[in-house]
């Protein structure tokens, strides 16, 4: 066996073609798994609640463990990669993941849901940096853009098309389908991967920083922990919460200054001397965040305010995911004509552009509207991310690609959390707040409220009349405190485009920068 860059000249192109083709549907398939698993299960806790006899406090931790679990073992891939080589972590990584998630659909309590989705974010941690890392290998430069489009339509469509899979399974079939679905695509996933590819070099003395891994590990842990509970607990009102936040800064503290001060530390320092990279760190963190919290924002707007079905809803965030997809394939073609930090200053006015026009919808807004945005963002969002892909580690050292890919995935993943964790509580925040200052209005010198059809239905003088007055005014104040959230995200995005004035134009014909992963012939 030889790199596919070093292959003898021997070797049929049209099999080692074909065999390319096959390895990188595999890889796919792995990350579209992984990425659909993050919101897949969302739809299904209510139909899980009751099988499980769980409260609704409790269902929540079959999100969490996962969460938390794939959070974790983000880090650690790039060590495991090069102590284990990438095809037996790769390969070990989707057994486990399509085995857990077996056991997931047969679990017969909350005890055994948590312990089993905890084991399948241990698993699904490795499976998209490692997609990545070998998409990346496994192209020369010139393709490398193309590449990084289909890649990322796994990572991007996944937690977009999961509501809506999770949804029709769940309707149709049963909610334990949700998890039966990943055993197919695992089986051909594993096969493939086994038969085609080669694995990487390994070294055998590499010795595992447990205390920086720990150290990292509880910062990450105690920050998932506090978002997620965050809002159930009253934030900084909860001795609970002001622990979680206590541990977490302290993780993370004494993991950085481990980093750098130690002889071998977990994670390489020199990683983050790339400014492209640094930059694509922080830039992920921000589409991370919008991706998902978008999305988790949209269904119970579309459902509670709107009044749409709930298949009609998850209908309705599709168009996202084919104008992400549609991006994607462009953004990858224009990669080796068009600077790609102009591609994605074009993705991120689109995104601001779309969530500008967001904060000033309402819940009667025409169906054409909603899909013309979602369309507009998904767009912006593939022309963000392909580009991003390929500059971030257009400048990285191969050997550090597999490190690399896990920070970005990590990135992400953390992004996503704050995010969703950040626009819940504003969004009841300021739901409260403006029901306070609308109900401020509702007294009996006002003249609206005294005569007409705002008399009839709304007369505070009858119970009945002041609980409808009362739920109106929730639904105006929700109205608001939604718009307000697109706004936050708003001002989220566009301060990113700042960064691209820091990453450097991605040369040519990076030096080391061939496909260095090998099929079999």
């Amino acid at each position: 066996m030889a790199p596919a860059a070093t292959a003898a000249a021997s070797a049929d192109p049209s099999k080692e073609g074909l065999a390319r083709i096959l390895v990188t549907g595999c890889a796919m398939l792995a990350t579209l798994m992984q990425a659909l698993d993050a919101t897949i299960a969302n739809v299904a806790l209510p139909y899980m609640q009751g099988t499980l006899s769980a409260t609704s406090d409790q269902i929540t931790w079959v999100l969490t463990s996962y969460i938390v679990a794939a959070a974790i073992m983000t880090a650690p891939v790039g060590w495991l990669t090069q102590r284990f080589g990438r095809k037996s972590v790769f390969v070990v990584s989707l057994v486990g993941f399509t085995g857990a998630s077996m056991l997931c659909g047969i679990a017969q309590s909350l005890n055994q849901m948590v312990v089993f989705r905890l084991v399948q974010g241990v698993f699904g941690a490795a499976l998209v940096p490692l997609s990545q890392a070998t998409m990346l290998d496994l192209y020369p430069h010139e393709k490398r853009g193309q590449s990084m489009a289909v890649w990322g339509m796994g990572v991007m469509l996944g937690p977009i098309l999961g509501p809506t899979l999770g949804g029709w399974l769940t309707d149709a079939f049963d909610w334990r389908w949700v998890f039966f679905v990943n055993l197919p695509f695992g089986m051909l996933a594993t096969a493939g991967l086994v038969l085609l590819l080669s694995d990487s070099e390994k070294d055998h003395k590499l010795r595992f920083d447990w205390f920086g891994f720990a150290m990292l590990s509880l910062g990450i842990g105690a920050l998932q922990m506090m978002l997620d509970r965050g809002e159930q607990k009253d934030w900084f009102s909860s001795t609970e919460i002001l622990v979680e936040t206590v541990l977490a800064g302290l993780g993370f503290y004494l993991f950085v200054i481990h980093m750098f001060t130690a002889q071998k530390p977990f994670l390489t320092p020199a990683i983050f001397r790339d400014r492209n990279f640094v930059a694509g760190l922080v830039i992920m963190f921000a589409v991370g965040a919008v991706l998902l919290s978008v999305s988790a924002l949209l269904a119970p707007y579309l459902q509670h305010l709107g009044g749409y079905p709930v298949a009609t809803a998850g209908l309705l965030l599709a168009p996202r995911g084919f104008g992400t997809m549609f991006a994607m394939m462009v953004a990858g073609r224009l990669i080796g004509r068009v600077d790609p930090r102009l591609l994605m200053l074009t993705g991120l006015i689109l995104i601001t552009f779309s969530l500008w026009d967001m904060t000033d919808w309402t819940p009667d807004i025409p169906t054409s509207e909603l899909i013309a945005n979602s369309l507009l963002q998904g767009a912006g969002l593939g022309l963000v991310f392909t580009p991003l892909t390929v500059v971030a580690f257009a400048t990285l050292p191969p050997k550090l690609r597999a490190e690399g890919t896990a920070l970005f995935s990590l990135s992400r993943n953390i992004g996503s959390a704050i995010g969703i964790s950040v626009t819940s509580f504003l969004l009841t925040r300021n739901t409260q707040i403006m029901h306070a200052d609308l109900a401020a209005y509702v007294t009996p010198f006002n003249r609206m409220l005294q005569s007409g059809g705002a008399f009839t239905f709304w007369n505070a003088a009858a119970p009945p009349a002041l609980a409808a007055l009362n739920g109106e005014i929730t639904r105006q104040a929700s109205i608001i405190a939604y718009a307000n959230d697109f706004k936050f995200m708003m001002l989220i995005t566009l301060p990113t485009a700042l960064l691209l004035l820091f990453m450097r134009k991605p040369p040519p014909h990076p030096p080391g920068d061939e496909a260095v992963v090998e099929v079999m012939e």
